[in-house]
């Protein structure tokens, strides 16, 4: 496990919806999908979500599963209907203009993963 803020610290990402949470809870790894179906399936509690989908789905999904947080990669920003959402769940958004590639091989060169 490795604390959000940390990962937060040394990727770069962009936190969306900054207030009111909880950065020193623990990341057990990541997952990268697009499809909320398989998200569902195969993302673990405490995951790091890397996706490009940026409708308000995306923060039910988080929810369901407890994950630690959802990266949009490659630039891609969400809704606001979706920050507004994952703000009132208290679910940490960030954005990154790398790849969910990129960005994964840096979280597992920093020790994250199963």
């Amino acid at each position: 496990m490795m604390e959000l803020k940390k990962i937060v610290e040394k990727t770069g990402l962009q936190l969306l919806n900054g207030t009111e949470l909880d950065l020193a809870k623990g990341i057990a790894g990541c997952y990268i999908g697009d499809l909320l179906s398989n998200v569902m399936a195969h993302a673990e509690e405490a995951d790091l979500w890397l996706t490009v989908q940026t409708h308000q789905n995306v923060i039910a999904v988080a929810q369901l599963l407890n994950l630690g947080g959802v990266v949009f990669v490659e630039g891609h920003l969400p809704q606001e209907e979706t920050i507004a959402k994952a703000q009132k769940e208290k679910i940490p958004l960030f954005s990154t203009k790398v790849s969910a590639y990129e960005l994964a091989g840096c979280l597992s060169k920093m020790g994250l993963g199963r």
